[in-house]
């Protein structure tokens, strides 16, 4: 539905350009668009494999196991029905681990694999704790965002991290006001 309103306003943007005289006006700003989207993708893409790299150094070398046991008494509140040990519990710990780095793109393989091993015994309903890790996982704490700050700094800014303290503050308050919606809303209060 979404592509056929897109393809409708190009289409209509390129007629207008035509009858009123300025497809010029309308083609280069989209050329240019295109082509900046490219560069910035293949920016990224260098510094995404970079910091995957980083985070399966730090898997490999230990580094998130000992991530992973300072926020086990933080899941344990959360997740009391999901042993740390299994499959699942492992996921969510690496995904929670991950967002906090600002590895997004790392975490959501952990993310994927924890939700379908919750899925098995789910019956196809969404559980309290499928919820919860939900809101663990879209509205995360993160210490060093990197995608972001390598985004600004792909585009040019000349103070690429200055975001840091915005984003604990938005996190913190995203993941707070998701918390406590999730237990007001949670099956049976719990």
């Amino acid at each position: 539905m979404f592509g056929y309103i897109w393809v409708g306003m190009i289409i209509f943007s390129l007629i207008v350009g035509l009858f009123s005289g300025n497809a010029e006006s309308v083609a280069l700003p989209a050329a240019e668009g295109a082509q900046s989207g490219v560069t910035m993708t293949l920016e990224l893409l260098g510094i995404i494999a970079f910091w995957n790299g980083i985070m399966k150094i730090a898997e490999e070398g230990g580094i998130i196991n000992i991530l992973s046991k300072v926020i086990k008494p933080i899941y344990k509140c959360f997740f009391k029905t999901i042993p740390i040990d299994e499959k699942a519990g492992k996921n969510i710990l690496m995904n929670i681990t991950a967002n906090i780095l600002g590895l997004g793109n790392a975490a959501t393989p952990f993310g994927i694999k924890a939700m379908q091993e919750l899925g098995k015994t789910a019956g196809g309903i969404a559980t309290n704790e499928m919820i919860m890790f939900l809101v663990f996982n879209t509205a995360s704490i993160q210490l060093i965002p990197t995608t972001v700050i390598s985004m600004r700094a792909a585009s040019g800014s000349g103070a690429p991290s200055e975001i840091i303290i915005p984003v604990w503050i938005v996190s913190v308050t995203a993941l707070t006001v998701g918390i406590i919606t999730a237990k007001l809303f949670s099956h049976g209060g719990k």
